[in-house]
């Protein structure tokens, strides 16, 4: 979801982008995986899906699916592509209609909808954002409080970090005059503020978390990157990063928004059954090692903030109640919004049912 804007990739075997100077190659073509057929490419329904920073750890399962040869082997051609740094957004890049889907934060399907845009949240991917409020030691940030007559660096004014800044801090009692926003970006860009002095404290991910501790630059003030830390500061599950589509869309792509989600589950089922190791190991070089982490800090990172992501892509209990809530916090209009319109769980069902694999995410409700 957040606007994390970086570089151009390519899909393995899919689409050649240009890359940016911050070295991503396109991946490299997977073979068909193990327990299911490759489908003849020249039948495959092609789907273009913007990621929303698909080098970032919140966002590694759209890019591991197709290393592992999940597209393929669900007979779906997927093109992926990522947020070019001061670009459309990839959720404002699916709500135009550039692409098919996003791979963003579900909180977008509020945003659009109070906004009469039917975009719909397909599958779930985590339970907590993935993001830390790494802070100067100079700062002394310790809780949301502390963040008053504060500077913190977000990905971009407007984004799901930028929201997110303004939830913790209005829980912990400030108002928005209290504190200061700036938008840094991510990666060398986030170290770059604090490094000069610009930004007390960003809102980031792994693996720029990695690179600003290894540095003695910056440490976790406040943990969003795990459901325990992400309860523990908002009072309840945050769910992140999913796949987003216009429901129109849907309606008339039921076949290939079905086969993209049976992917992207089947991937959350492998991550839950392997080792940061192992996925660090199947994602392209360039996302795991280079100038500003090596691998062994990413597969670290990795270990400590793998529980965000969910094994079996289903919406969890209580969820969408804690993004109604930040929604409302900061002055979003949800009145017109209904909870149940903004998510469905049937194709992640489909898609457990289709491997024969037993959900053990609580859903959602009605209720959220």
């Amino acid at each position: 979801m957040m606007k994390n804007k970086i570089y151009a990739v390519g899909a393995a075997g899919v689409i050649a982008l240009s890359l940016a100077a911050c070295g991503t190659s396109s991946a490299s073509s997977s073979s068909t995986a193990s327990g299911g057929a490759s489908a003849d490419a020249a039948s495959m329904p092609t789907v273009k899906m913007m990621v929303g920073g698909i080098d970032k750890q919140i966002y590694l399962p759209y890019q591991l699916a197709e290393q592992l040869g999940y597209y393929q082997k669900y007979g779906v051609k997927v093109e992926l592509s990522t947020e070019q740094q001061g670009g459309v957004g990839a959720e404002d890049a699916m709500a135009s209609g550039q692409v098919d889907m996003a791979g963003a934060w579900y909180v977008h399907t509020v945003d659009f909808q109070s906004k009469g845009k039917n975009v719909i949240n397909l599958v779930q991917l985590s339970s907590a954002p993935g993001e830390r409020i790494m802070c100067s030691p100079k700062a002394n940030v310790k809780t949301g409080a502390d963040l008053k007559g504060k500077t913190v660096g977000v990905t971009d004014l407007g984004s799901g970090t930028d929201e997110l800044t303004q939830f913790i801090a209005a829980k912990a009692g400030l108002a928005k005059t209290d504190y200061h926003t700036i938008a840094v970006g991510a990666g060398s860009t986030a170290i770059a503020a604090i490094q000069r002095g610009s930004a007390d404290c960003v809102m980031t991910t792994q693996p720029t978390v990695g690179a600003l501790e290894s540095k003695n630059l910056a440490t976790s003030a406040i943990d969003l990157a795990t459901t325990e830390g992400a309860t523990a500061a908002l009072g309840g599950t945050l769910p992140s990063a999913g796949l987003l589509a216009q429901s129109d869309w849907v309606k008339t792509h039921e076949d290939a928004a079905q086969k993209v989600v049976n992917a992207l589950v089947d991937t959350m089922h492998w991550i839950s059954t392997h080792s940061a190791q192992d996925i660090a190991d199947k994602l392209p070089q360039s996302f795991v090692q280079n100038s500003t982490i090596s691998k062994d800090q990413y597969v670290a990172a990795l270990n400590q903030d793998k529980g965000q992501f969910l094994p079996d892509g289903i919406m969890p209990a209580g969820g969408p109640k804690t993004i109604f809530d930040e929604e409302k916090t900061i002055g979003v209009d949800t009145s017109k919004v209904n909870i149940p319109d903004t998510f469905t769980q049937k194709y992640a069902q489909a898609a457990l049912k289709l491997e024969g694999y037993t959900a053990t995410t609580t859903p959602a409700g009605n209720d959220g």
